[in-house]
Formats: C-alpha cells, structure tokens, sequence
C-alpha cells in the first residue's frame, strides 16, 4: 500500500492508508481527536455533479462509514466536498459556492450558509479559529470570508487583496491566532494581521524556486509549519525558525494537509489517487543523528493506491 513518508511517533502511531476514497480534497480530525473527516469530490473536482460524499473513520483511521454522508441521500446536498472543520457538534462542509453544516454524530443536514449578496467563484479550504469563528477560501476570487455561528451564520468579507494569488490552503498560527495562507499560483505564505494588510512570510522567488503549487498549510502543536504542494508531490516541514526541510516526496497528488495536534499526527489525501493516510509525525527531539531518512511511496507498493471503485 502506498504510504506518506515521514517519520514516526509516538511508535504507536505508524503510516496508515485509507483507500477506496474518490478524489479526496480534504481530511482534518474532530478537535478530540477521536475521529476523523474526509471530504471525497465523487467525480470532477469543483463541478455540481451532487455525488460528493463525507467519509468517517475511528481515532485509530479504520474506516467506520466511507459514506457517512452522501450527496442525494437523507436529504443531504453535496457536489464537490473540499475544506471542513468542527464547531460543537457541526461540521462544516464548503462545498463550491455555500458552505454546508452536518451533525458529527449523525450525519444529519443542520445548516447551508449562503453568500449572496458576495459573487463566489468557488471554496476551497475551511477552518476555525479555535473560539467559534469560520474562515473559508474563495481561490479564484482572491478572498477570505469570515462565519460567525453564533450570529446566525452571519457572513462577511474578512479580505480580498490579489497578493492571495489563488490562495489555496489556510490556517490559524498558533501562537498569533493570525491566518495564514498558501498560495496555489505563486507557492508564496502570507499572514493576514488583525488589520487585514498581507504580508508575504515566505517567498517563492525565481532564486528560490522551492515550490511550484501549494495546496495545504497547517501547524503542529509545537510551532512547525507544514505545507503541501500539489504538483511537486512534496510535504515541506518549516520549522519556527523559517528553516526547511522536505519531509515527504514523490506523492501523487497531496491535496492538502492537516494536523490533528492532540495525537500528533499529519493527514493527507491524495486527489488523483483515490487515497489518503493518516502518520504519526516524529517528535521535535529526533533530529540530527537520530533522525530517520525519508521513505516514500515506492518504499510501500509501486503504482500508489489499488484503483477500486467503492462500496
């Protein structure tokens, strides 16, 4: 089985595939880390196709219901899945043009958040903020739009600024509580600060040259970054220091990245091959002598994830 390659802990904690997916854009863990999310497209990418479905798996990522919520089924509208995050007891789906609330227990449809007045081109990442606030990319559109659950859902622009440049991954910084962006079209990182300006963290210049599309950015719980590029097929670690280091390489398609902190673990789906996987990252201590080389996906199965259609 294909598999992520990083290095491990705890021990407990090995590389673990989840196959059978259909396009697979997003996977985050609930906040309790007793479960896990994964956001399948069911066919194109961003097209209103109404076949997008949510799988769910245990704290160990054994799959409990790889349909757990479907499009057209139990009054459920899905069409193409991508960012999601918990609030409570709802997970929040974006889903093209609207963003989608779902009961984590359940399943059950609970709320549609519309923009309109906005003109969305379409949603990508989704997150919250750690004290009930929602923040949801438009790529295309260049913008950050902010969700307020405890107003009804109130929505509003939070910024829109062409520096974005198809923003395409976003996270909260731990530390500040600033967002944080990756850009798809010029691999750069920007922070947004509390007065909206942008600022460029890390360059992608002609020299540079590091990366070619980012898709995904999140933070462990001991400061790191970490990023996906999604033509490249790396993951890059930047540690608080801004030095980096690529930590996974020769993956088909990583879409994004998540990180559940509370188990210290990456999560990964991989667009065009119909998988994803769950890893325990290495803790900071094992560096220098004693760290790992990198594994990757040939070290696991040649041809990445078996092409299944599922159940």
């Amino acid at each position: 089985m294909a598999g992520l390659c990083l290095f491990w802990w705890p021990p407990s904690a090995p590389a673990h595939p989840i196959d059978k997916l259909q396009r697979p854009q997003s996977f985050i863990a609930h906040p309790s880390g007793d479960a896990y999310f994964i956001a399948n497209a069911g066919g194109d990418p961003g097209q209103p196709h109404r076949n997008g479905f949510i799988s769910k798996l245990g704290r160990d990522g054994a799959v409990l219901d790889r349909h757990f919520i479907q499009g057209g089924r139990d009054g459920a509208m899905l069409h193409s899945p991508h960012g999601m995050a918990v609030v409570g007891d709802t997970l929040y789906v974006a889903d093209l043009t609207v963003v989608r609330g779902f009961h984590t227990a359940s399943g059950t449809p609970t709320v549609t958040v519309s923009f309109q007045p906005f003109r969305i081109d379409g949603f990508t990442d989704l997150i919250a903020d750690g004290v009930g606030q929602l923040f949801v990319l438009d790529t295309a559109g260049n913008a950050v739009y902010q969700i307020d659950p405890h107003t009804g859902h109130a929505v509003s622009l939070y910024v829109r600024h062409e520096a974005l440049a198809s923003p395409r991954g976003l996270a909260v910084h731990p530390a500040s509580g600033r967002l944080m962006v990756a850009s798809l079209d010029r691999g750069t990182v920007m922070e947004i600060a509390e007065d909206r300006t942008v600022t460029e963290i890390i360059s992608n210049s002609l020299f540079t040259g590091r990366f070619q599309h980012l898709s995904g950015i999140d933070f462990d719980r001991f400061g790191s970054m970490y990023l996906s590029d999604l033509t490249a097929g790396k993951i890059w670690q930047v540690f608080p220091d801004r030095s980096m280091r690529v930590i996974a390489e020769f993956l088909i398609s990583p879409a994004a990245v998540k990180i559940d902190r509370r188990n210290h673990r990456i999560l990964v789906p991989y667009l065009y091959a119909d998988g994803a996987e769950m890893n325990g990252l290495e803790h900071p201590a094992n560096t220098g002598a004693r760290a790992k080389r990198k594994r990757t996906l040939s070290d696991y199965m040649p041809g990445g994830f078996p092409q299944e259609a599922p159940p």
